[in-house]
């Protein structure tokens, strides 16, 4: 079966037809994903048959992986696979415009979902285009917010002791030492992208505190702009997951929402995430 690439919004989105992930991929396929990864920023396979140890394959074609602080994953021989596993008695804490782990040096180059079990209904996920809310600006805002760099601070999203509740180990010691290793970094507010030189919107809701060149309440007033500027519709897209599907985004230029809908019902859904480089 040929690839076939759909778009799903002019800023953002694509499904990929005709590849099979839990096959070992070919490189005229690899190449093809890379680009659709590129083009739509978050692209998604449906009906795929894959396990962790497959998905981790997958991730590693791209890069190194990282190992979340915080969240429980399928160790010790696959940490790099997390598991966001959420019900009525252990809510989720992605409900929130975020960017993955974008309080590290070097944030993720980019994240792929794989869907195991979900509610009745409900639990879709939403996906912002940094890159089509930054282009969206006036030039005179855009060459404003180019001299600016903004704080990501992993305390933000994780401001006390806390993990998945089947993590077996001490949540204060774990949690302690996260925030030793974690202290808060700074990227530009717009960054860069390595690949396509396309210029993108580099702040998020989850992790980013303040603007380091204005005062606080400048700080508050932009960053208050830039969120909701970022969460318009025409710079989103959302999905309806189904049992089987894997979602892959760049995560260099997306922010995403998970909709915290379906409560009390489970969603389960494993998580690995490719490092990238340090943004410009």
């Amino acid at each position: 079966m040929a690839v076939k690439i759909s778009p799903l919004t002019p800023a953002i989105g694509a499904i990929i037809e005709g590849i099979s992930l839990s096959d070992p991929l070919p490189d005229a396929q690899l190449k093809a994903i890379r680009e659709a990864l590129l083009e739509h920023q978050v692209i998604f396979f449906t009906s795929q048959a894959i396990t962790p140890r497959q998905q981790h394959a997958f991730a590693k074609r791209f890069g190194d992986l990282h190992i979340h602080p915080i969240y429980a994953n399928l160790g010790p021989e696959l940490e790099e696979v997390m598991v966001l596993d959420s019900d009525g008695d252990h809510p989720p804490d992605n409900d929130i415009w975020h960017t993955d782990v974008s309080f590290i040096k070097t944030p993720p180059l980019g994240t792929i979902l794989a869907t195991k079990e979900l509610p009745p209904s409900g639990g879709d996920t939403l996906w912002s285009s940094g890159i089509a809310a930054f282009e969206a600006l006036s030039k005179p805002m855009q060459a404003f917010l180019l001299e600016l760099k903004a704080e990501h601070n992993f305390l933000k999203s994780f401001s006390k002791p806390r993990y998945h509740y089947e993590v077996k180990s001490d949540p204060k010691a774990m949690w302690e030492e996260a925030v030793r290793k974690n202290p808060p970094v700074v990227h530009p507010v717009v960054r860069t992208h390595p690949e396509t030189q396309r210029k993108a919107l580099f702040v998020n809701k989850g992790h980013t505190t303040r603007i380091v060149n204005l005062s606080k309440a400048e700080s508050d007033a932009v960053l208050e702009f830039l969120f909701a500027h970022a969460a318009r519709p025409e710079f989103t897209m959302r999905w309806r997951w189904q049992v089987g599907d894997v979602g892959f985004w760049d995560n260099r230029v997306t922010q995403h929402y998970g909709v915290a809908d379906y409560l009390p019902h489970r969603r389960l859904m494993h998580r690995v995430t490719i490092l990238g480089d340090k943004p410009y």
